[in-house]
């Protein structure tokens, strides 16, 4: 008896230590595949030209349009946009770059464990202008990629255009925690249905699709997601992006359109996002020497120029090194959450020379919008 109580000890310390060993394990959230989508339909500034303006008050803005566009072009970088085909909608397009990624990495759809979803106004057809938001459009793009598996979950967030940052976020937690594996995140938006043709801030959106798979990876070495910082400033800063009505006589005053303070964003995004990535970085005790890329948010490329410049001055820095800050607003325009997967997925793919990524690289994702909300991953590719 007393040899039956020494083996069962032993075999119980043994499994005791086996235990230890696998909570000992280092998992981190990698990026096993990207896609997306580009809407097929390009709208340069000049599809403007026939349009009237008007000022935030109400006003007609007595500007000849074309100096306007001129000016608008000269700030923001951007030349054309895409947009979408009357045929498509949000979780169209979204379908389309979940397909691209899961073909790119040769994925079975039935092992994710989550479909995450960022987006801002749901499904807007073209003919009906109506913002469709149930079911989710996570739950559509699983019906569309015709996922069987009932323990896939699917939902959406809607966190202005730091979306796709911030379900890359979520989804670390599952997978650090062991709860899941797997998970595939969208952004997609389709921001030419609910945009004012008559307000020249919100000339800077388009519509796009961006999809990443996101992977549990057990490794010695710290990879893929190594932090991540979130600030959302509501108090006083809630009208800076909001939905509104056309001052323009065209309109019955039923339909509501994406309405934006330029001047109050740019000035928002300036102070505050060199900040919150300094924080991110600060974390890890990394530095802007130990970056190889900043992916920002495609808003504004005067904008997105001026955080970057602000965030060498935090360092110490005069001179902003060539080809660390891609740039895809000038034909692409503003798609929102998609921005960054969209630029991601191009990059990886060799599709936006001479820029690239390569194993062992150090990036930044970052993003501001809605809410408002910032946010900033530090990303490690694996060697």
């Amino acid at each position: 008896m007393q040899h039956f109580f020494y083996i069962f000890a032993t075999v119980k310390q043994i499994k005791f230590q086996q235990t230890l060993k696998i909570m000992d394990k280092k998992i981190y959230s990698v990026i096993t595949a990207t896609g997306s989508y580009l809407p097929t339909r390009k709208v340069p500034n000049s599809d403007f030209l026939d349009f009237e303006f008007y000022d935030m008050d109400g006003k007609k803005i007595d500007t000849p349009t074309a100096e306007i566009i001129e000016k608008f072009e000269g700030i923001t970088g951007i030349r054309e946009r895409r947009f979408v085909t009357d045929d498509l909608v949000a979780s169209d397009i979204g379908c389309l770059a979940a397909e691209d990624a899961l073909a790119s990495g040769g994925i079975d759809r039935e092992s994710l464990d989550y479909i995450i979803v960022a987006h801002n106004f749901a499904d807007v057809r073209q003919d009906y202008k109506f913002v469709d938001l149930l079911p989710s459009l996570a739950s559509r793009i699983k019906n569309k990629l015709k996922i069987k598996n009932p323990k896939t979950v699917a939902y959406d967030i809607i966190f202005g255009c730091p979306g796709w940052v911030e379900i890359m976020i979520q989804a670390n937690y599952y997978l650090r925690s062991g709860d899941a594996k797997r998970i595939l995140l969208i952004g997609a938006d389709t921001l030419s249905r609910i945009s004012d043709p008559h307000d020249r801030d919100t000339m800077i959106f388009a519509d796009g699709a961006g999809a990443t798979i996101l992977e549990a990876r057990e490794s010695d070495e710290p990879v893929g997601i190594l932090s991540h910082v979130t600030h959302s400033d509501a108090l006083g800063n809630i009208d800076l992006l909001k939905m509104g009505k056309s001052a323009h006589e065209g309109y019955d005053g039923n339909e509501i359109f994406l309405k934006m303070n330029g001047r109050k964003v740019y000035i928002y995004a300036l102070s505050n996002v060199p900040l919150v990535v300094k924080e991110s970085l600060d974390k890890i005790n990394l530095t802007l020497k130990d970056i190889n890329k900043i992916l920002i948010h495609q808003a504004n490329e005067k904008m997105d120029d001026a955080i970057i410049h602000r965030l060498f001055q935090i360092y110490g820095e005069s001179t902003v090194p060539d080809q660390l800050v891609p740039m895809t607003i000038n034909d692409f325009g503003n798609s929102s959450v998609a921005t960054i997967p969209t630029m991601l997925d191009l990059i990886l793919k060799h599709k936006m020379e001479p820029h690239e990524i390569s194993a062992g690289n150090t990036v930044v994702f970052a993003s501001v919008g809605a809410g408002m909300n910032i946010n900033s991953i530090v990303y490690k590719f694996p060697n």
